[in-house]
């Protein structure tokens, strides 16, 4: 999602789209398979559960729809490229944006996590969704789709409205 939020953004060639969203996805999912190695590993391991994978209705921690879901999941991922970009930018103050991406997925994190168990990165939730299976796979377009189209519409945004020299 950021990959494509950044290309709408102008800050990314399209060239580059398909061989980084590729890396992302085997990245995650190798990710994903550490960690599943890791928890069980445990002595008493019985079942990897959801494997925080996103979800909504009963998947969802907090038992929330799927518009809900949907919605969480473009605006914070609307937020989160704004918040990229901008901080990135030329006329931004140097050396902040670590700070600020860092304290704004957190927060993106801390309001999301009860709602989808966070995405707003459709690689990690497709690789938890391969361990989890089941419903959270049947469940991981809205993951994609949303964090997809919130991110575009936040890179033409800031293209627009935003990234005037």
């Amino acid at each position: 999602a950021v990959s494509l939020g950044l290309w709408a953004g102008g800050k990314f060639s399209a060239k580059e789209l398909l061989p980084y969203i590729v890396s992302q996805l085997i990245g995650a999912i190798i990710a994903a398979t550490a960690l599943y190695f890791i928890v069980s590993g445990k002595q008493d391991f019985e079942s990897i559960g959801g494997f925080a994978a996103n979800g909504y209705g009963t998947l969802s921690p907090g038992g929330f729809s799927m518009a809900a879901a949907f919605v969480t999941e473009f605006i914070l991922t609307a937020i989160f490229l704004l918040i990229i970009l901008g901080s990135t930018n030329e006329r931004a103050p140097k050396g902040f944006a670590p700070i600020a991406i860092g304290l704004g997925l957190t927060l993106i994190h801390l309001v999301s996590i009860p709602i989808t168990n966070t995405s707003v990165n459709p690689a990690r939730s497709m690789s938890q969704a391969l361990f989890a299976g089941g419903d959270y796979l049947t469940q991981s377009w809205l993951f994609w789709v949303a964090p997809i189209l919130g991110a575009v519409l936040a890179g033409f945004i800031h293209k627009l409205f935003l990234d005037k020299e």
